[in-house]
């Protein structure tokens, strides 16, 4: 489970950001809460504010970081893949809009615990990076009920110091092999170290979805579920699936072809039952709604991190789907029945009818704000402060407050005067 999340000068952030999952001691939803040793974490977490005030910057962090850890063993001159170098390397993006930040390193770090582990242990984990090359890299841990983190790495530049005495017979191997673009943790996993491997696969077990992003939302549309063409199970499963929203898809048929190069490719269409008729109407899949078509390709992810319990980064995660339904995914998480592995859902809206007291703690709630020098501020309900210096009550109207600019995060509206004069036949010169 992602206990915090902590990053610094990436894109719209210019200072230190935590999004925290860690529970308060407030007293609403006490379901809401998993109990890990000390460590009371909550589920889910929503992040609310207006259009480019940095909402998907902060999954963007994770996934940068995501990605860096999983990928960043190839990175480097003396790899194997030295040709195709320029293609892999991937450039952590600073605050621009400022002379120093430009310049300055990035910053990324997580605290997380190993769901997957017999006796799951707390992990502190991160790196400086600026542009492409690794300035610091650290990595910590204690058990769930100890209260101090004990080092098994830290490392500066290229230079890595490994304390866990377990783990010392890698360092010169690890020294030899370190790119200064590479991470510890992604090369050790690659040597086949265990505890650095647990770190590596916590990342590699969680799932990232920009559905605010034309092309990525087209390309998972056309991703079937793994085994779907071949197993039945899992098209049954499917059909469940789609139950619990939209009752008209009874099956499905399926056509496998040969591409030019070989490889399969498949045809998918849908049944539905006809009206007064004991048969099925058949239409191809890609006739669904964009809605039906938006839940299939959001299945994979759902079932996997229900499965690993494991984290599940959603940006907006509204579009194209109805609220009730939105609502329905967060209940998902937070059904202990349904979620037995500790799953969490972060995500991302502009849904504001969600925004409710009967669905969300306080301490669930994030905001995001931009202010006049273009820098992203990210701030909690349950630590925000109204114009008197009170703190927001846990039986407001969070939504209608919302829109009312109670809590900010919302657009700085004026009116489109560019319009002007537009009418009338009135034609502007070039």
């Amino acid at each position: 489970m992602l206990i915090q999340f902590n990053f610094k000068n990436y894109r719209s952030f210019k200072d230190e950001v935590s999004l925290d999952l860690s529970a308060t001691k407030i007293s609403e939803f006490p379901y809401h809460v998993v109990n890990v040793g000390n460590e009371r974490i909550l589920k889910t977490a929503v992040v609310y504010g207006a259009n480019a005030s940095g909402k998907s910057n902060i999954i963007k962090a994770f996934q940068f970081m995501t990605y860096y850890v999983l990928e960043s063993f190839a990175f480097g001159d003396n790899t194997e893949l030295k040709s195709k170098d320029k293609e892999l390397k991937v450039i952590a993006t600073p605050f621009e809009f400022d002379k120093e930040s430009k310049k300055d390193s990035s910053i990324f770090e997580v605290f997380f615990i190993d769901n997957g582990e017999e006796s799951p242990k707390i992990y502190q984990y991160g790196f400086e990076i600026q542009k492409s090359e690794v300035l610091k890299e650290w990595l910590y841990s204690k058990s769930r009920t100890a209260r101090k983190y004990r080092t098994i790495f830290e490392r500066e530049g290229k230079k890595v110091d490994i304390i866990r005495k377990s783990l010392k017979k890698y360092e010169k191997n690890i020294q030899m092999s370190l790119e200064k673009e590479s991470l510890v943790i992604s090369l050790g996993a690659k040597l086949k170290i265990q505890q650095f491997k647990k770190v590596r696969d916590w990342f590699y077990k969680n799932e990232i979805a920009d559905y605010g992003d034309v092309f990525e939302n087209l390309i998972r549309c056309n991703v079937l579920p793994q085994d779907f063409p071949d197993s039945q199970e899992v098209q049954n499963k499917v059909v469940r699936y789609f139950d619990s929203f939209d009752e008209s898809i009874k099956g499905f048929r399926i056509k496998q072809t040969k591409t030019e190069n070989g490889e399969n490719s498949y045809t998918v269409d849908t049944y539905h039952k006809m009206i007064n008729e004991n048969e099925n109407a058949i239409i191809s899949l890609n006739q669904e709604a964009s809605g039906t078509l938006k839940m299939l390709s959001l299945y994979p992810a759902l079932d996997s991190v229900l499965k690993n319990g494991s984290v599940l980064f959603i940006d907006e995660l509204n579009a194209n789907l109805h609220p009730l339904l939105v609502r329905n995914l967060v209940l998902t998480f937070l059904n202990e029945e349904i979620n037995k592995n500790k799953a969490q859902l972060i995500f991302t809206t502009h849904d504001a009818w969600l925004l409710s007291c009967d669905l969300f703690r306080r301490d669930e709630i994030w905001f995001t704000e931009k202010d006049t020098d273009g820098v992203s501020q990210l701030y909690s309900l349950v630590d925000f402060k109204d114009e008197a210096g009170s703190k927001i009550r846990k039986d407001e109207n969070y939504s209608k407050n919302y829109i009312l600019g109670k809590y900010g995060a919302i657009p700085r509206l004026k009116g489109f005067d560019v319009f002007k004069g537009a009418n009338n036949g009135d034609k502007e010169e070039w």
